[in-house]
């Protein structure tokens, strides 16, 4: 018996021994990461490492996010761990499938123009399913999953931005090489995304803070209102026609609730017609599931 518990207690020195070598090597050193990307890793592992570290005593979420930290570093592309690494209780494994699919879609062109929101993307999803996992901290676990939505609606914004550019440049070969025309509405500039999970018509406090903070900088420019709703290309034209009106009728609900009268908005279903990001059929794009809210001329 006594040597049965010598041999666990010496388990347990061993194991807090390893979780705290990496923790500690990064605490104690400064570091130079070769890009950008790596840089904003660094600096958001590095973080989560701390907390878990010096506030909740969780030695295996420090252990990992220490060498998630140190692999940065070295330069290595961090992913998220996959959903299955995690023993995420049921009712919330789909959301969470459903959250790294998302992100992986977007995950090359994120490094190329939004890193720092990729980074933060990639550990606060890290974060939320960890604390799924332990699944009492409700207040960590909706922190970091407002983390990952707010880096995610960047990164989506910044990939319809690049759409919308391509689309309004003027095929330049018609004109001197100096000159490239781009024409826009006067109301162009006024507009409002709202990012949807897929198969989804609801709202998140992340889209209601949106909306919230465009009616605040807007309404008082806006006479009427004119949503779009839209969706990926998964799925039958009839059905996505049905669920970009649900969509768009969501975001109305929504408006009216804020104080626009029901007559100022006109909402339309455009389904999979009008693609943020071009894809082939049955490509299920997170950019492209959207509702569009923005003024009538």
């Amino acid at each position: 018996m006594l040597f049965r518990k010598l041999g666990a207690l010496l388990f347990i020195i061993i194991l807090l021994i390893s979780c705290s070598s990496s923790y500690e090597f990064l605490s104690e050193n400064s570091f130079s990461p070769p890009n950008i990307f790596s840089k904003y890793l660094l600096n958001e592992y590095q973080n989560k490492a701390d907390f878990e570290a010096r506030k909740m005593h969780d030695w295996n979420s420090t252990k990992l996010y220490s060498e998630k930290a140190l692999k940065a570093v070295n330069g290595t592309r961090i992913t998220p761990e996959a959903i299955s690494y995690w023993k995420i209780p049921k009712e919330h494994l789909s959301e969470l499938n459903i959250a790294y699919d998302n992100l992986m879609k977007v995950y090359e062109i994120a490094i190329e123009t939004n890193p720092y929101d990729l980074a933060v993307a990639i550990s606060s999803l890290d974060c939320w399913a960890e604390q799924q996992e332990e699944n009492w901290q409700t207040w960590d676990i909706e922190e970091c999953r407002s983390k990952y939505l707010n880096a995610m609606h960047n990164i989506y914004n910044i990939i319809n931005d690049n759409e919308k550019n391509k689309k309004d440049l003027v095929n330049k070969d018609e004109f001197d090489d100096s000159v490239i025309v781009v024409t826009k509405n006067k109301n162009e500039e006024i507009k409002q995304i709202i990012y949807f999970d897929f198969d989804k018509s609801n709202l998140t406090n992340i889209n209601l803070q949106e909306i919230n903070d465009f009616l605040i900088h807007y309404r008082s420019k806006i006479a009427k209102y004119l949503i779009v709703g839209h969706t990926d290309t998964k799925g039958t034209n009839e059905y996505n026609i049905k669920l970009s009106l649900d969509r768009a009728k969501t975001v109305q609900m929504i408006l009216i609730k804020f104080g626009i009268e029901k007559n100022n908005i006109k909402i339309l279903a455009k389904g999979e017609s009008a693609l943020a990001v071009k894809t082939k059929d049955e490509i299920a794009h997170p950019a492209n599931r959207r509702a569009e809210i923005s003024p009538i001329n």
